[in-house]
């Protein structure tokens, strides 16, 4: 059974860094697109990056430059480096694994499998 289990999340202050982890069972992150998702207070869930079989990671332009998606294939673990924060960070962040080796775009149809969430508080 695929489980994805997140960690690393907490409160921070504006500025700081955190990493997330996600570790993964019974789905190899280095085979698949993997990704991340996060939903604000009141918003709907959005993608924030993902990283495929093969090629470059991707983000939203609202992370670009700020976070980084790696993923472990000895640990089978995908991470999210978070650096600079803000206050409009703050959100449940989910991991997410799909069952294709290359998302071509952070359609959710892509994403099959998703974790419980963590929660991430940026406060200014």
């Amino acid at each position: 059974q695929v489980q994805l289990t997140e960690s690393g999340g907490g409160s921070v202050q504006a500025g700081g860094s955190m990493r997330l982890s996600c570790e993964v069972a019974e789905h190899s992150v280095s085979t698949y697109c993997m990704a991340w998702f996060r939903q604000g207070p009141g918003k709907r869930r959005e993608a924030v990056a993902r990283i495929n079989s093969i090629g470059p990671p991707m983000y939203v332009e609202s992370v670009e430059g700020r976070f980084t998606v790696s993923r472990d294939s000895a640990r089978n673990t995908v991470y999210l480096q978070m650096n600079n924060l803000k206050p409009e960070d703050t959100a449940t962040y989910y991991c997410t694994a799909s069952r294709a080796n290359v998302c071509y775009s952070f359609a959710e149809y892509y994403f099959v499998y998703w974790g419980q969430g963590t929660q991430v508080t940026v406060s200014s």
